[in-house]
């Protein structure tokens, strides 16, 4: 119960106070018929369900309340007093005493008239919805103890829930918001992700184009040099010009062919010019034959050593 909670009906009755609890004490009755013990808040109607629940205003003060017990009894007759409080809040609402031992409110009046209520919640115990009545007389209504719900009652409750309204939209809006923002957060970070990942792909290509580049130059190189040292000579120097070695190895060539081609063709002449021996050979030809160049260039042409 709370008296921030939308009235379904007021009005304004006389009321009394009691205490039961079974103690005997001051007219006790024994225990509270709705079975919830005697405690300050729990009030008594001759005829509302057990379990309603409201609060009500006397002077200024306002004091809360569930129905937990019947009473009064005969007073509530000719609706006179139709509602029972508690003697805590009793003396409470009057600045009044409670007296423990006695169970009597001291330093005020036993009765308190147009007390105003306000009942925000109707019980699901024992008893009659609406008008109250009398103790045991449901045919007596008292129509005169309800009233229209003042419009302050009905106004406050009316801008209180447009402030929890309010209060619901701005947090529905303010996660709507963190929603995007955290939406928006995942979008930057995935582009972020695939910018890096493209930056990446586009290192590699370039290190792959890199190496193989390097590959070509190399293979490049090693065929040239393949090819310029294909004699054991350096013939050609880096930059593709004759080098020293290879202008003495051209200069060379026709002196060793010309060398070639007179041993070929010279005959041997002997130690004197046509001088011969015995048989008719020539001097030279007494010499050691494979140790001769006459010798070897005869091999040469085919010509058959003959030992002397």
């Amino acid at each position: 119960m709370s008296t921030e909670d939308t009235p379904v009906q007021y009005g304004t009755v006389t009321a009394t106070y009691f205490w039961d609890d079974a103690s005997g004490i001051n007219g006790d009755t024994g225990m509270p018929a709705g079975g919830e013990p005697m405690q300050k808040g729990l009030f008594s109607s001759p005829s509302w369900p057990l379990g309603t629940e409201g609060y009500i205003e006397y002077e200024g003060k306002t004091a809360e309340f569930f129905i937990g017990d019947r009473g009064p009894g005969e007073p509530s007759h000719d609706c006179d007093v139709l509602l029972d409080i508690d003697g805590k809040t009793f003396a409470e609402l009057t600045g009044g005493t409670w007296d423990e031992e006695s169970y009597v409110v001291s330093g005020g009046t036993g009765h308190l008239y147009d007390v105003e209520y306000y009942i925000t919640k109707w019980g699901d115990g024992d008893g009659t919805e609406g008008a109250p009545h009398p103790f045991q007389q449901p045919e007596n209504k008292c129509d005169s103890a309800v009233s229209p719900i003042p419009e302050e009652a009905l106004q406050e409750e009316e801008s209180e829930e447009a402030d929890e309204k309010e209060e619901a939209d701005k947090k529905e809006e303010n996660a709507e918001e963190a929603s995007e923002e955290e939406s928006a957060k995942e979008e930057s970070a995935k582009q972020e992700d695939s910018a890096e990942e493209k930056e990446t792909e586009s290192d590699e290509e370039d290190q792959e184009s890199a190496v193989a580049g390097d590959e070509d130059e190399g293979s490049g190189v090693t065929a040239e040099t393949a090819a310029n040292d294909i004699s054991g000579l350096q013939l050609t120097g880096a930059d593709g010009a004759l080098g020293g070695g290879g202008l003495l190895v051209l200069a060379l060539i026709p002196a060793i062919l010309l060398t070639l081609a007179f041993a070929w063709y010279r005959r041997p002449a002997g130690a004197h010019a046509g001088e011969t021996d015995s048989d008719s050979k020539g001097l030279m030809a007494e010499s050691s034959g494979k140790h001769s160049l006459g010798s070897l260039f005869d091999r040469l042409r085919g010509r058959k050593d003959e030992d002397v």
